[in-house]
């Protein structure tokens, strides 16, 4: 402690720091005056040599921590002249004046208002008659050259008679600083209503990291008093691993300062297993001289917080699965790829490992598998997914792999979610890698398609309600895409069969020419199956060796645009075999078209189509179609075109190129003619019809295919299966985005050698003539066996030209596959069988030709008629009809 000093002794350092200075003045004073003003310097024992105790103690500087840290005791004396005569070192620093000045001043001159001045003198006077005096003194600091006077203050005094050597009275005045005082009687209730009323944990803790000071809450929580804590570590609060933790903080902030915010802790309170969560701020303490003393520790309990964190974190976890899920689940109508959707959503984010089994029934096509009821129906294993490398499903039972099936026991947990269509926990196998599992029906309609299992591993937090709904409403929302997905692949499936059964079987046979043909529906190639469309191509064999080829489009999808095709493909049959000219089928066809969304058909189109504009409910069926009828005999192509794309010629050793033939509005339009256009056709070039599936789609204009097909199309004598292949491996056909129907047609024309074509006058004379004629042309043919049924059905074929037509007769025999026979004049009248009676001597003629030939018939031609007849070749399996026998019939 310092002392005060004698008048020849001064300190060499005035600020030696709280530690020297804050010594405690009062005893050195006190010490001072009762030996009789000498110094501890000096001896003080009666026989002793230096440095011995005093009194038996030893007297030092205080110990860190003191008192006089935090306030300012100040000391002098008071001679017999009620002057200064000694001033301490905490004198000056409270009262701002040195000692030099200090002493020699008269105290109640320098410090007292005037007005307190004579009371002040009384005091003086009792002071130095021997009385102690104790109160507080307003002052006021003197006027110096280095600050101005007035600036106040209130000091709380104590002032204790002394004796000097000479045994003059004298005084010593111990001077408190009463602002500091209140400060700290102000900063003791703060830190005392922190501790006692503070609603938050609050913990003292010593530099050793053990508890010094406790509050009540914090005792309230962790049980006894406040009292009771001293002494603890954390070790004592906290599980080992955390108290490890929370202790190098601790180290950390004692040593360094720095202060620690929001710092989660866990643990448990006494008698209870419910995890706890705090947050803990820490804070270094110092003392008064800016030591450090320990740490401050403020914690709150968030346990409740934590856990509505938890709540909302999982919520927005769930929420951002069920939009992933919406937005990923769904978007292909493939059950498969469904499914796997799912598990792409679900792993990892919901689940480590997860699986899809669907009924196999199902996905075969059965509304009702056998079993659905009681769950133990075959399944087959659509899907799998692991986040864990090579980690299989663990479940009871063998393992099962992706597409095999199989079926659940019926005592099992996964049949009876099956059966009950209800959600269940699987209790995890001992020793597995899986320690929670989720067997989730996938219901769609109140029909369960399958089951979902989600299983996750150790380490994971387990399955609770939560993620039980949520996994059954991820389910749902599968098991209705793949309910979907199956209701759709068996309308694809319907409708494919259905498109497919009106479409030619087999290869198509046409007289004249070598047909080849593909029909790819569409997406059939790609995993996202589509609905069919109204693509659809035809070979329609005509008379005298001439075909119809068709090749037509069905604007839209689905089911209705197949039912559209097929009557749109009957009609076309139909109108073929009246053997009418290409542009009046195309008509035709318009109305048909036109009336096939009416109520009424085509003769409502047709009177709708007269009165005013009027709200139509009525469906719209649009389609193009190109029709096109080849002569074998002058290898003459006619076509007429209803919107649809061009056809493509390629002649041997000639580039390809596009038929320029008007394209007319779409059948449906109506209103508007359509036109011919003919073309003759080398030997050996190849005549392409196709839709637009095969040069159109969302990556290639079309415009950009359509040359790529021509471009396509160069050496039309490779055979003509391998031309469509080529055709369709160059063009990347497989983007499936649309139906492919292409026919191609290679001209292969009857030889000159197997036609005969005569001119007959029109006399009775032409009869006989043209029976000679089919004689010597049949036996030159070798087909003897032809020549009576032939001259027989000429002759009754010539006469009949003669009695009813008009203009010279023409008579044309045709091989190829079969016999035909012709007989044109220039009448308008077309032929018409009926039944005779058997009183009537004629009338029997048309009857005979239709009991003796495979087929008769008749057609306009530009300048008249045509009517003929087919006889089959003889290939000693089928026999000829006997003439004989047939003019028997008639009567």
């Amino acid at each position: 402690m310092s002392e005060i000093p004698a008048k020849a002794t001064e300190s060499e350092d005035p600020s030696d720091g709280a530690r020297s200075e804050a010594a405690g003045d009062t005893v050195a004073d006190v010490t001072r005056g009762a030996m009789g003003g000498t110094g501890l310097e000096s001896t003080g024992e009666p026989g002793g040599g230096a440095g011995a105790p005093l009194g038996g103690a030893m007297w030092q500087s205080s110990p860190p921590g003191s008192i006089y840290d935090y306030i300012k005791v100040a000391s002098f004396s008071i001679g017999p002249d009620g002057l200064v005569d000694q001033w301490s070192l905490r004198a000056e620093q409270l009262f701002g004046i040195p000692a030099d000045r200090a002493v020699g001043m008269d105290p109640i001159e320098a410090f007292i208002d005037a007005d307190q001045r004579e009371v002040g003198q009384r005091k003086m006077a009792e002071i130095l008659d021997g009385r102690e005096w104790t109160g507080v003194v307003p002052f006021r600091v003197p006027e110096s050259a280095d600050q101005e006077a007035g600036e106040e203050g209130l000091a709380e005094v104590y002032v204790m008679p002394t004796q000097t050597a000479e045994g003059e009275r004298a005084a010593v005045c111990i001077v408190v600083d009463v602002r500091t005082l209140r400060r700290i009687e102000t900063d003791l209730a703060a830190s005392q209503s922190i501790f006692g009323q503070s609603p938050f944990g609050f913990l003292l803790i010593d530099p050793d990291l053990r508890v010094r000071r406790a509050n009540h809450r914090f005792a309230s929580l962790f049980g006894g008093t406040p009292d009771d804590h001293r002494g603890k570590g954390v070790g004592d609060y906290l599980p080992r691993p955390e108290a490890e933790r929370v202790a190098a903080t601790l180290r950390r902030v004692l040593e360094t300062g720095e202060s620690i915010t929001d710092m989660h802790v866990t643990g448990f309170l006494p008698g209870s297993d419910e995890r706890r969560h705090w947050s803990v701020n820490l804070y270094r303490v110092r003392s008064g001289s800016g030591r450090p003393i320990g740490i401050a520790w403020l914690a709150t309990d968030i346990t409740a917080r934590r856990a509505a964190a938890r709540e909302a974190a999982a919520a927005r976890r769930n929420l951002a699965l069920l939009n992933e899920a919406g937005a990923r689940i769904g978007n292909s109508l493939d059950l498969e790829t469904t499914a796997r959707e799912l598990l792409d959503v679900v792993v990892p984010g919901f689940c480590d490992l997860a699986t899809v089994d669907l009924y196999q029934g199902l996905l075969a096509g059965d509304e009702t598998p056998p079993g659905l009821a009681d769950g133990s129906a075959e399944l087959r294993r659509v899907a799998f997914a692991s986040a864990v490398s090579d980690a299989p499903f663990i479940s009871s039972g063998p393992p099962v792999s992706v597409g095999a099936v199989h079926h659940f026991p019926f005592n099992s947990p996964c049949a009876d979610a099956l059966r009950t269509a209800r959600p269940l926990f699987i209790p995890p196998e001992e020793g597995g890698l899986v320690q929670s599992t989720l067997a989730v029906p996938m219901v769609a309609h109140d029909t369960v398609v399958g089951l979902a299992q989600f299983a996750r591993t150790k380490g994971s937090e387990p399955f609770g309600d939560r993620d039980r709904e949520l996994a059954v409403e991820l389910a749902a929302r599968a098991a209705v895409c793949i309910d979907n997905a199956r209701l759709y692949r068996r309308e694809h499936e319907r409708a494919l069969i259905l498109q497919r059964s009106l479409l030619p079987p087999g290869d198509p046979v046409a007289s004249g020419l070598d047909i080849a043909c593909r029909y790819l529906p569409g997406n059939s190639s790609s995993d996202r199956p589509s609905e069919v469309g109204g693509d659809w191509f035809d070979v329609i064999e005509l008379p005298g060796h001439r075909t119809a080829l068709v090749v037509g489009d069905v604007m839209g999808r689905g089911l209705r645009a197949a039912v559209a095709m097929g009557e749109l493909r009957s009609a076309v049959r139909t109108l073929a075999l009246l053997d009418l000219e290409p542009a009046e089928v195309l008509s035709a066809l318009d109305e048909i078209a036109r009336g096939l969304g009416a109520p009424g058909g085509v003769q409502q189109a047709t009177r709708a189509a007269r009165r005013p504009r009027e709200a139509d409910l009525s469906e719209v069926y649009l389609a193009t179609c190109v029709y096109a009828v080849y002569d074998s005999v002058t290898r003459r192509c006619t076509f007429a075109n209803a919107g649809h794309l061009p056809p493509v010629l390629v002649e041997p050793g000639e580039a390809a190129l596009m038929l320029d033939v008007p394209p007319g509005m779409p059948l449906g339009v109506g209103g508007e003619p359509f036109e011919e256009v003919e073309v003759d056709l080398p030997e050996g070039a190849l005549l392409a019809l196709y839709t637009d599936g095969l040069v159109e789609s969302r990556d290639h204009p079309l415009d950009e295919g359509l040359q790529a097909f021509v471009g396509a199309l160069t050496d039309p004598t490779l055979p003509l299966e391998d031309v469509c292949d080529h055709v369709l491996n160059t063009l990347d056909s497989h983007h499936g985005e649309d139906d492919i129907a292409l026919l191609m047609a290679r001209v292969q024309g009857l030889p000159e050698d197997s036609v005969g074509d005569w001119t007959l006058p029109r006399e009775p004379r032409s009869v006989g003539r043209a029976r000679e004629y089919a004689r010597a042309r049949l036996l030159a043919w070798d087909l003897e066996p032809l020549v009576d049924t032939t001259e027989l059905l000429v002759s009754e074929l010539v006469t009949n030209a003669l009695r009813y037509g008009e203009g010279e007769i023409r008579l044309r025999l045709l091989l190829d596959q079969t016999l035909v026979c012709e007989v044109w004049d220039s009448g308008l009248v077309q032929p018409r069988r009926r039944r005779a009676r058997d009183t009537d001597e004629g009338g029997r003629g048309l009857q005979l030709v239709g009991l003796l030939s495979a087929a008769w018939g008749s057609r306009r031609t530009p300048r008249g008629k045509t009517v003929w007849f087919e006889l089959p070749l003889p290939d000693g399996e089928t026999g000829l009809a006997d003439p004989a026998e047939a003019l028997l019939s008639l009567f």
